[in-house]
């Protein structure tokens, strides 16, 4: 989907950066030539993925990509599996 690969292009290039907004549905619809539907698709993927968020009423914003606080999250949650697996095995 086109529309999709150019605005993940331009997030990761960072033409939108982090708490800034990415072009409403019909900017999207005006500029690729697609229905309303695809742009909203497009965004909604977006959203599935943890680039952006929609604030009903004002707009689709960049997330802060904090990919130190995912990995966090990530690695932390092994961590405290691991450590109630070792409580429980030697009980």
């Amino acid at each position: 989907m086109r529309v999709l690969d150019a605005l993940t292009a331009e997030i990761s290039e960072g033409k939108y950066g982090p708490g800034e907004p990415i072009p409403s549905d019909a900017e999207l619809v005006k500029r690729f030539g697609v229905a309303r539907e695809t742009a909203r698709r497009a965004v909604r993927v977006l959203r599935e993925r943890g680039l952006v968020e929609t604030e009903w009423g004002k707009g689709t914003f960049v997330k802060h990509t904090g990919q130190h606080t995912g990995e966090q999250h990530e690695q932390s949650k092994p961590t405290a599996r691991g450590s109630g697996t070792e409580q429980q095995s030697p009980g």
